[in-house]
């Protein structure tokens, strides 16, 4: 199943409504379908209520201390798919190294910034990230089983005219559920079960999707692992042209099609915007 309804706004961590409609449309061309979650009831809501604001102090505090990218109009916020568990991003500390949790159970976790203004030249990406199991069985080139333990999600605008008809009726069908068109293409840095490092994997709905794997496999578990990429190279490798203005950057954790469970922590993130050319 290819269709995905409107994301809906979550109150166990920042999230705001009018932010769904961005990185929707980006979920929307991954793909992600799931179970259903119940919501809580009556007697559980002034609980949460404070339990969440205390979150969101919590994260927004951790944010401003670990993810650092070019300024926006709009802040890093969380956000959960409908039908689909969602678990927390919380701030902890390992081996004195700040970081963000996820406690992922057949769950997917987002934590995404979007660009107000779309940042037009992307440059180096600097990120850590460690894992302590792989989600059972996954293959990040099967449809239902492409889950990832960690993940940094890239969307860029570009030439919509080089779109097939299919990819039109895609994000045609993303304005008119969630207001806002598909990315042009989305780029996504990946740790794999099995896939060669540095291999590109091709989202098997659509192309304008593209994964590239840094680490794959269990020899680095509990290891932290650093990485420091082009942002402009890994594009051209992975999709032949060159990148357009980046509308999005997020972190993703995502266990649910393999109904696995597994722990993942993001450390400092840096994103930095392209020199200007000569």
């Amino acid at each position: 199943m290819f269709f995905l309804p409107r994301l809906m706004n979550i109150t166990v961590v920042v999230f705001s409504s009018s932010l769904v409609k961005g990185l929707a449309a980006f979920a929307l061309a991954l793909g992600l379908v799931g179970c259903a979650v119940s919501a809580p009831g009556h007697e559980d809501l002034a609980a949460n209520d404070a339990a969440n604001t205390a979150r969101e102090a919590a994260l927004s505090a951790a944010t401003a201390q670990l993810l650092f990218t070019p300024p926006s109009a709009l802040p890093w916020q969380p956000f959960a798919l409908p039908g689909k568990r969602y678990e927390v991003f919380e701030p902890v500390a390992v081996q004195a190294r700040p970081a963000l949790r996820v406690r992922a159970q057949s769950s997917v976790s987002i934590l995404r910034r979007q660009f107000e203004p779309a940042l037009l030249a992307p440059g180096r990406l600097a990120f850590s990230w460690k894992v302590d199991a792989l989600p059972l069985a996954a293959d990040l080139a099967a449809a239902d089983a492409a889950d990832s333990p960690v993940r940094i999600v890239l969307g860029f605008e570009g030439d919509r005219s080089r779109w097939t008809p299919k990819m039109h009726r895609l994000s045609e069908m993303s304005r008119l559920l969630t207001g806002e068109e598909l990315p042009y293409a989305t780029l996504i840095y990946v740790w794999g079960n099995q896939e060669a490092l540095g291999t590109v994997v091709v989202n098997p709905r659509t192309d304008r999707i593209r994964k590239l794997v840094l680490d794959s496999g269990t020899s680095q578990l509990g290891v932290w692992r650093d990485h420091v990429r082009d942002v402009q190279a890994d594009f051209r490798q992975a999709f032949g042209e060159e990148p357009g203005p980046l509308r999005v950057v997020a972190l993703m954790t995502d266990t649910d099609n393999t109904r696995s469970a597994l722990t993942a922590w993001y450390g400092a993130l840096t994103l930095e915007a392209a020199a200007p050319a000569r």
